[in-house]
């Protein structure tokens, strides 16, 4: 695939839970090493959108495409174990809640995967755990397991867990919602710090300022759909749409 065609691609979405539609439709283009950013309010689909991408909520319809392959391919059942195990390891996706194994140390939480998955040695997949936790300033707490770990410096460690598998492609669902402001600033500057490193990434976000200071894009999603997309610079000083309007003087109302 050339640089210049969609590196993620997702045609024509739709997903229903039971009778609730959640997304109506939704197709996005993202070029390789773009950033982009999904706001609105709770419920409007982002994460469902997002989860989709790597099939973790399988679309009622519609395609998605990575890197020109299909993700949620119709196959039967062990071809699809294996297609879709394949494609996930090249999808980095950090949750609002860490997801950390308790019982593992930061090492252990950051080397599993390579070593599980990969194939990879314990001595080369220390090595990796010193480079990506280093990466994420949490060198220093290598051995430390997640309860004498804060918020942030978790989410730190999910960070470098999903960048040990050396992704194609970051998904960040909230990445700072669950953590105290204080701790925010210490995540969104490792999220900025890959921006500058050209990694593609789609970042769900309540943070305005933080998706105006790192995203090429940002879409404005509402009742499963999306309502209006755009630069970063006209979306949240120019917006076209009234829902847009309102949604963004709610928010920066509410965030003074």
């Amino acid at each position: 695939m050339s640089e210049q065609t969609s590196f993620v691609e997702i045609r024509h979405a739709q997903k229903s839970f039971g009778a609730l539609e959640v997304l109506k439709d939704i197709s996005l283009k993202v070029s390789r090493g773009q950033i982009v950013g999904i706001i609105g309010s709770s419920g409007s689909g982002k994460s469902t959108l997002l989860r989709a991408i790597n099939d973790l909520d399988p679309l009622t319809g519609g395609e998605i495409w990575l890197d020109g392959v299909q993700v949620n391919k119709k196959l039967p059942h062990r071809q699809y174990e294996k297609h879709i195990n394949e494609m996930r390891q090249q999808v980095g996706m950090v949750f609002q809640h860490f997801n950390l194994f308790p019982h593992m140390t930061a090492r252990e939480n950051v080397t599993m995967a390579p070593k599980l998955l990969k194939g990879m040695s314990q001595g080369d997949a220390d090595r990796l755990a010193e480079e990506q936790l280093d990466k994420v300033g949490m060198l220093e707490r290598i051995d430390y397991y997640p309860s004498q770990l804060s918020g942030g410096q978790k989410q730190r460690v999910a960070i470098a867990r999903a960048l040990a598998m050396k992704p194609k492609l970051m998904l960040f669902d909230e990445a700072t919602s669950a953590l105290d402001p204080e701790l925010v600033e210490e995540v969104n500057l490792v999220m900025k710090k890959l921006a500058e490193e050209h990694m593609t990434m789609i970042i769900v976000t309540h943070e305005m300022d933080f998706a105006a200071s790192v995203c090429d894009r940002v879409l404005f999603m509402d009742k499963g759909v999306v309502v209006e997309e755009g630069p970063p610079e006209v979306l949240f000083k120019n917006p076209t749409q009234p829902r847009t309007r309102e949604f963004l003087r709610k928010h920066l109302e509410g965030a003074k």
